[in-house]
Formats: structure tokens, C-alpha cells, sequence
């Protein structure tokens, strides 16, 4: 068996964190069972990060870097209404094909809010560079245009929020999108 060095550990706790918080949460989710999932004690996991507040956000770091790299990739050499379908397309799959990259977006939206109604505004700045970092990539890629960025963006969240809540391709809701971030129906629904 080959041993993984501390880095490759880390990653792998990365990974299992961004699991376990995408379905527990910030506050429901144990460091025991981020442990437990990567196959290691709690002990050795806190040699790795401080405490699960570096965790969270490592992992939280790590969902936007995700996010970014799709929407890098499916804008390359494209801008404008090129930039936008493609980009919508790419995070849709992506969305898709990994549940948990939106699920914990939204567990990162919760936190943050959360931790900001405590009093702790601090633990919110690295999840708002984050963010900003998509932000910019899409504005980029859209040109200057503030509001198609911002429209792009808001069509994003707007999906995440359905997605999220289960709304089925078919549904109604689905029906003011424009026909390229529309819901893939499947051979049953149509």
C-alpha cells in the first residue's frame, strides 16, 4: 500500500469535507465525520487544518475555484453571447454531474450569513473573494458590461435555487429562461 504524503492527505480531506458540509452544513457537520470519511483519526486532521473553521473554508475555497475553472475553461476564446451560453452551459453541468458543488454554495451562503448575524464578519471575506473571483471571470468573458454580468449572475443564482429545491425541467418556473439554461428534460417529460 502507498503511503499518501501530508499534502495529498489534505486534498483528500478537502474533498471529503466539501462532501460532508455540501449535505451537513457549517454547524451540522462533525470534524468525526469528515475523519471518518477520508479514513483518518481527528487527531492527524487537525495536524492538517487549525480546526474545522479552516476546513470549511478551505473546502468553501475550493467549491469557487471549481466554479471558476468551468466558467474559465467554457469562456476561452469566446465574449459576449458566446461567453454567456457557454458558460451557462458549463455550469449547469457541472451542477449536474456533481451535486455537492451546489449544495455547498448554498451551505456557504448559509454560513456566512450565519457567522455575520453572530457578530463575525471576518469568517465571510475569504467566501466573498471567492466569489468575486467568479465574478470577475464572468464579467470578463461578458465584456464591461456591468449588468449583463450581473444578469448572468442572477440567472445563476436564480437556477441554483431551483435546482436546489427540486424543481423538475418540466415546471413552469423553468419557463422565463432562456431556452440555452433551461433544465434538460428527459425522455419521460416530454
Amino acid at each position: 500500500m502507498v503511503r499518501m504524503s501530508a499534502e495529498e492527505r489534505r486534498e483528500s480531506v478537502i474533498r471529503a469535507a466539501m462532501i460532508e458540509f455540501a449535505r451537513g452544513g457549517y454547524k451540522g457537520t462533525s470534524t468525526e465525520a469528515i475523519a471518518k470519511r477520508v479514513g483518518v483519526s481527528q487527531p492527524y486532521l487537525f495536524r492538517l487544518f487549525p480546526g474545522k473553521e479552516a476546513i470549511f473554508l478551505a473546502a468553501a475555497r475550493r467549491c469557487c475555484e471549481r466554479t471558476n475553472e468551468v466558467f474559465c475553461k467554457a469562456s476561452e476564446g469566446l465574449e459576449g453571447e458566446a461567453a454567456l451560453r457557454e458558460m451557462g452551459a458549463a455550469y449547469q453541468a457541472l451542477i449536474a454531474d456533481d451535486p455537492d458543488v451546489l449544495l455547498m454554495q448554498m451551505q456557504m451562503y448559509v454560513a456566512v450569513a450565519s457567522a455575520e448575524a453572530a457578530g463575525d464578519r471576518e469568517f465571510g471575506e475569504t467566501l466573498r473573494a471567492g466569489w468575486m473571483e467568479m465574478y470577475d471571470t464572468a464579467r470578463l468573458a461578458l465584456g464591461t458590461d456591468v449588468g449583463d454580468t450581473t444578469q448572468f449572475l442572477a440567472y445563476g443564482m436564480l437556477i441554483n435555487v431551483l435546482v436546489s429545491m427540486g424543481f423538475q425541467p418540466d415546471h413552469r418556473v423553468w419557463a422565463g429562461f432562456y431556452e440555452s439554461v433551461q433544465p434538460q428534460r428527459s425522455q419521460q417529460s416530454e
